[in-house]
């Protein structure tokens, strides 16, 4: 077993890095080379900015990298809990949003040539009790009536022909979901900013931040700059110096598996249907199958935003308990890969993107923004840029999360609560 993203380890290497000397002026600094920051950098490029990435490793190896390989579009959670939440026209331009963020990438994998394993997979929101049925369906009916006909509402019968296991009561199908090769798509996505005209520079992580008049003064381990403007693209990874997103922003550890390559008949009694799956319970799993037919298996093993060898090798453990739960006869496969990595949660799991504090920013994915986060970078870009603002959640409110200062130290609780509300619902 291997301790390190199936997505990067199966991945050519970046190798456009600027090895300049990290100096001079901008007209955006992006900071955080993710889906995010990269798919802003691409978008302010092609308009003519001069615009620096500054990445605090290597391109995608965040939250781009440490993901299930999934591109679902739509709302994660309930529709008709957002419309509450958020108001009926709030909730259906979130909605779109997640929808065009998925053709979004699919544009740019095809104007650029990403050899990614793009594919429209669709995708199965799985009934882990018979009373999530009726939930999903309750949800189905809403979704498919007022905002996507691209759904459909299938039977526990008819998930015989779309997964292998007996574990699920019938399911939601949102057809305009896909899938893809992440680590391909981060390194194709930066390849494309640098084409473009962006500068990327990798191990520059940034440990201040002043204001001059209208410039910000930026440090790096690499150097200093200036810009014009600052687009934080950093999510889970955002640095102490960013107190206010820091405070919003709670990082919750998102541990995967992946299988060894599985056989043909294999395949066939595992994922006849080949598409992303969800499954209901608030800790649940994830998967789908990868381009050489690994099944790629995910979920919140553990509430904790620790993710080293140790804690990611107690995490496969579970993962691999829970995948023989739902396939028993892949019990005892060889496991390959084994990872960690963090997500940004926001407290009611909408992303969230504007201007604060003089900085453009754009995260909160909650686990569902692999589609959303090259989509919102270039929304952010455009408005940086002047062009019209197409931010689905601005002027959202955003408060802080009572007693966050930085370290999560609550998620052991938040834990034990879903883990009860699983248990009893």
């Amino acid at each position: 077993m291997q301790f390190k993203s199936y997505w990067h380890d199966t991945a050519p290497r970046f190798a456009k890095q600027s090895t300049a000397p990290l100096e001079g002026h901008y007209d955006v600094a992006v900071i955080g080379g993710g889906f995010t920051g990269l798919g802003a950098a691409l978008q302010l490029a092609k308009a003519g900015a001069k615009v620096v990435v500054l990445e605090a490793g290597t391109v995608g190896s965040g939250a781009s990298g440490r993901n299930g390989g999934h591109l679902n579009n739509g709302i994660a959670h309930s529709f008709i809990a957002a419309k509450e939440e958020l108001g009926v026209e709030r909730a259906k331009a979130l909605y779109r949003a997640f929808d065009d963020a998925v053709d979004t990438v699919e544009r740019i994998v095809a104007e650029e040539g990403i050899d990614c394993n793009f594919r429209r997979a669709g995708k199965l929101k799985l009934a882990s009790k018979p009373a999530h049925f009726d939930s999903i369906a309750k949800n189905f009916e809403a979704v498919h009536r007022e905002i996507d006909p691209d759904t459909a509402l299938l039977t526990a019968d008819d998930l015989k022909a779309e997964i292998g296991s007996t574990s699920f009561h019938g399911a939601m199908l949102s057809k305009k979901s896909a899938m893809m090769h992440m680590g391909r798509y981060a390194v194709g996505l930066a390849e494309a900013a640098v084409r473009s005209g962006a500068v990327i520079f990798e191990n520059a992580a940034v440990t201040d931040r002043k204001v001059n008049g209208s410039r910000h003064e930026l440090t790096t381990t690499r150097g200093k700059l200036s810009a014009d403007n600052v687009f934080l693209a950093t999510g889970a990874y955002t640095p102490g110096i960013f107190s206010y997103f820091r405070r919003r922003i709670v990082a919750v550890g998102s541990f995967i598996i992946a299988t060894r390559p599985l056989t043909k008949a294999e395949v066939a009694a595992t994922m006849p249907g080949n598409r992303t799956c969800v499954t209901s319970l608030n800790i649940g799993n994830y998967f789908r199958l990868s381009p050489d037919n690994r099944l790629i298996f995910g979920g919140r093993a553990r509430f904790s935003a620790t993710s080293d060898q140790q804690s990611d090798a107690k995490s496969g453990e579970i993962l691999r308990a829970s995948l023989a739960e739902i396939f028993p006869h892949l019990a005892k496969i060889e496991i390959d890969y084994c990872w960690g990595g963090l997500v940004d949660m926001t407290k009611d799991r909408f992303p969230r993107a504007g201007h604060v504090d003089g900085l453009w920013y754009a995260m909160g994915y909650s686990g569902h923004g692999a589609q959303m986060a090259t989509h919102m970078g270039m929304m952010i870009a455009d408005a940086i840029l002047g062009k019209a603002d197409r931010n689905p959640v601005k002027g959202l409110e955003w408060p802080a999360v009572p007693g966050h200062f930085g370290k999560p130290w609550f998620l052991p609780l938040v834990g034990m609560y879903y883990k009860t509300l699983d248990r009893f619902q």
